[in-house]
């Protein structure tokens, strides 16, 4: 009879520790999403306006030249010790942005679940390492997208003109409608 309480109790506590996890878990995809949502509203709101006063996306290029990175590390500023917000991808224009083996992992798993049906792809994803929390949410080609990370035939020659200038390395090219372009990353430290 005491053994039998004995685990019960055990077992009550373990249940009780595992959906603290789970619920730790989903508040923190939560608040991941919520640094994301800070970064893509501001930097959403910023390209919209620059694409809207010039069509041919020469305005939105020297935007993300100019400006992209400085408002990112603005919003970072603003986030709470122990969590960063950032951008990266596959194929990127600048090794700014370079995706470690983590980042590149979870890129792939999204390309490969492109192909299935019932996945969605729009849900951010969260990644528990031993020491953060990661969330992803990812970035899809759209029309707009490809004025700049099109190809030779969607791409202002201007545009070309100072993309080659300012990004030597650039791989950020070439991609279809729908293709995955990349990942903002809410990093939350435990």
């Amino acid at each position: 009879m005491k053994k039998t309480l004995i685990l019960s109790s055990l077992l009550c506590l373990s249940m009780l520790h595992a959906d603290n996890n789970v619920t730790s878990q989903i508040s923190k995809k939560q608040e991941g999403v919520k640094y994301i949502k800070m970064l893509g509203k501001t930097l959403k709101t910023h390209l919209k306006s620059e694409m809207k006063a010039d069509k041919t996306g020469l305005k939105a290029v020297d935007f993300c030249t100019t400006k992209a990175d400085e408002l990112t590390k603005e919003i970072n500023s603003q986030l709470p010790k122990g969590v960063t917000v950032r951008r990266t991808a596959l194929k990127t224009r600048t090794d700014k942005n370079k995706p470690d083996t983590l980042d590149s992992a979870v890129m792939e798993s999204i390309i490969n679940d492109m192909d299935k049906k019932n996945v969605n792809l729009a849900k951010p994803l969260m990644v528990e390492t031993p020491s953060v929390y990661r969330v992803y949410k990812p970035l899809f080609i759209t029309p707009a997208c490809m004025k700049c990370h099109g190809n030779e035939k969607s791409i202002h020659p201007d545009v070309q003109k100072v993309i080659t200038k300012n990004y030597p390395n650039d791989k950020a090219m070439n991609f279809q409608l729908g293709d995955l372009r990349g990942v903002v990353v809410a990093e939350i430290n435990k």
